[in-house]
């Protein structure tokens, strides 16, 4: 009995280490979730954004809205994603083709062992064994086979995927238009706004400066009763509110730069200058009749574009799953090689077909339909809500087109009233007939009616930018695709949207 359990022990001793080497195994594969060092990883982000603007063609002058607008179309970080999407798409679209090749596969084996294969054999009529063993291979071998393959049905599937690969990468091709028109318009709207800031600024602050101290020259009178307390409070009312109105134009305009400097993707501490242009109350030409911008906001515009590319996309859907029905029929031809000596015949071709259907799909086939259709439905009725909403903005950019135009020349007649009052209240002044109150006030109003102008100048630019995306022509010529340097997509730019500016469509 002892003799049995000291036997036992090494066999007991066995199971728990291979027990613990499995446990200890499998604590080493367990994943521990690892969380990002936030430090670490803002660092990270701050470094790339700084390599990013410093590898940007540097600012050596004044900014013009040409230039700002090159410089959006070849450093916005929004439109590089959509380039890089659009780069992805053909990567896809090339890697969906070559799933049309067949398949040619190389294999190889090497098999090695301590002792020679064989063995005896018996015979199934007389139950016999032989008396002495046999063997047909060697020890040691090697096996190589090169085989090509092709499967119709994979062929069929391949080809429908790789058309809905090239609509796929011309989804990312309209959706690329549609990034750059909205940047566009973006950008001439901050800056025109930001031109009427580095003009309008200064002299928001001198007139305010000068309504703070006639407010304590008024208060100063109405405590010494030297004018009627109503005249008072109705002077100071007027100086209030105007200096209501230069905070809230301060705040407009001092944002519209930093807009402006994040279209371009500049740093928000990198101080830059503009091109001040001169101020024109001209407004150009509407690019065509209602009709004519609809039927192009039909044909265009990169929304109802996508959507026709998806709609087609699940028209082929519906090819690939009538393909999936179909029989599978593969051919085989390959070549093959062994090295065992013994072989009467160590290098040989094989050459097979092979037909499977899987009988399933046949019975999921009407519901895969039913659901595509259905989901062709969705993609109709959604196309059709589309088309009726880009109608509206058509429209509705239309007319906002006019209307900004006249109210443009209507701040430009009001800046003009204002300039001559000016005058004559300086005149007066000067005169000693009229107060110093009044110049004060005439000033401000004056400073406040140049400021409108300029915002109704920049809201007609923005209206123009607007009336050529809702038709969805593209904001930049056909040749460019933002890789170019900036003087040459600065000239480009400028041909196309002076042209537009007195041609019609």
């Amino acid at each position: 009995m002892a003799v049995g359990r000291i036997d036992k022990r090494p066999s007991v001793l066995r199971r728990v280490a291979t027990w613990a080497s499995i446990g200890g195994l499998l604590t080493g594969c367990t994943v521990i979730p690892r969380p990002i060092d936030p430090v670490a990883h803002g660092a990270q982000l701050q470094e790339q954004l700084k390599s990013v603007i410093a590898s940007e063609a540097a600012i050596t002058g004044p900014i013009g809205l040409y230039e700002a607008m090159a410089r959006a179309v070849k450093y916005n970080l929004d439109y590089k994603i959509e380039m890089m999407d659009e780069l992805l798409r053909a990567r896809q679209l090339e890697l969906k083709s070559h799933d049309q090749l067949p398949q040619l596969v190389a294999t190889g084996n090497q098999s090695l062992r301590n002792n020679q294969p064989g063995g005896r054999s018996r015979s199934l009529v007389t139950g016999l064994e032989s008396q002495e063993s046999s063997t047909s291979s060697d020890k040691n071998a090697r096996t190589a086979d090169l085989s090509l393959s092709w499967d119709v049905l994979d062929f069929g599937l391949s080809y429908v995927r790789a058309q809905q690969g090239a609509n796929e990468s011309l989804i990312s091709l309209e959706r690329r238009r549609k990034v750059i028109n909205r940047i566009i318009e973006d950008v001439r709207t901050a800056y025109w706004r930001a031109v009427s800031a580095d003009r309008t600024l200064g002299q928001l602050g001198r007139v305010n400066a000068m309504a703070i101290e006639a407010l304590r020259d008024s208060q100063k009178l109405e405590d010494r009763k030297v004018v009627a307390p109503l005249q008072a409070l109705n002077f100071q009312r007027d100086l209030l509110q105007i200096q209501a109105d230069v905070a809230k134009l301060q705040r407009e305009l001092v944002l519209a730069k930093r807009q402006l400097a994040a279209l371009m993707n500049i740093a928000p501490d990198q101080d830059f200058q503009l091109e001040i242009p001169d101020r024109t109350e001209s407004v150009p030409e509407l690019p065509g009749s209602v009709g004519e911008m609809v039927t192009l906001a039909f044909q265009l515009r990169p929304e109802l574009r996508e959507g026709a590319y998806r709609m087609r996309i699940n028209d082929q859907e519906l090819q690939a799953a009538l393909i999936q029905n179909l029989p599978s029929l593969r051919g085989v031809l390959g070549i093959n090689h062994d090295s065992n000596a013994l072989l009467d015949h160590q290098n040989w071709l094989t050459a097979s077909t092979r037909t499977s259907w899987n009988l399933l799909n046949v019975f999921r086939y009407p519901a895969v339909r039913r659901t595509l259709q259905a989901q062709g439905d969705v993609l109709q009725q959604r196309q059709l809500a589309l088309a009726m909403a880009v109608l509206t903005q058509v429209s509705v950019a239309r007319v906002r087109f006019t209307q900004v135009g006249r109210e443009l020349a209507l701040a430009r007649r009001q800046q003009m009233v204002h300039e001559r009052i000016l005058s004559m209240t300086r005149a007066g002044h000067t005169a000693s007939t009229i107060s110093r109150q009044q110049l004060v006030r005439e000033e401000m109003a004056a400073v406040l009616s140049e400021i409108k102008f300029d915002l109704a100048y920049a809201d007609m630019q923005n209206a123009y930018a607007n009336l050529y995306a809702s038709i969805g022509i593209d904001t930049f010529g056909p040749d460019i695709t933002g890789r170019e340097d900036l003087p040459t997509l600065s000239r480009s730019l400028e041909q196309l949207w002076r042209a537009r500016a007195s041609d019609q469509l």
